[in-house]
């Protein structure tokens, strides 16, 4: 499949810290995935941080978030469609909140109703990460 230019109109949130090889492959494909899909809003966002009007009390509810992020433990580019198919990580103190349990949080406070992530294996190649998210943002 080339990566050519599809027509859709959506916001798509990309977690992921470039200093940390491990973590990174989000943000080095998100120039590609802005040339092919220019109707889509891609944010890059830090997953401890507010993420806009959707956290503000009395706001509309988000119908659905959509993520790609790094997943740990995957072997290919897989679609999460709800967050109970993710484990907790150990909290320990405050440092250690993370992604999941803001996301958790947000649809516990009914800010958010449907959470899908598109998780990326550390271990692929940016090629192979660019096409098969590619695939599935085309499928949307």
């Amino acid at each position: 499949m080339s990566l050519d230019y599809i027509n859709i109109q959506m916001s798509i949130f990309i977690f992921g810290n470039p200093d940390l090889a491990h973590d990174s492959l989000p943000l080095k494909i998100l120039p590609e995935l802005k040339k092919c899909f220019p109707q889509i809003k891609f944010e890059v966002k830090d997953p401890n941080e507010e993420w806009g009007a959707f956290t503000v009390s009395g706001a509309e509810p988000l119908e659905e978030l959509i993520i790609i992020d790094t997943a740990v433990g995957i072997n290919k580019v897989t679609v999460f469609d709800g967050l109970e198919q993710f484990e907790s990580a150990p909290r320990v103190s405050m440092h250690d909140f993370d992604a999941l349990f803001n996301l958790r949080y947000l649809q516990k406070l009914g800010c958010v109703k449907k959470v899908k992530i598109i998780g990326i294996p550390p271990t692929i190649s940016e090629d192979e990460a660019k096409l098969e998210v590619a695939k599935i943002l085309s499928g949307f």
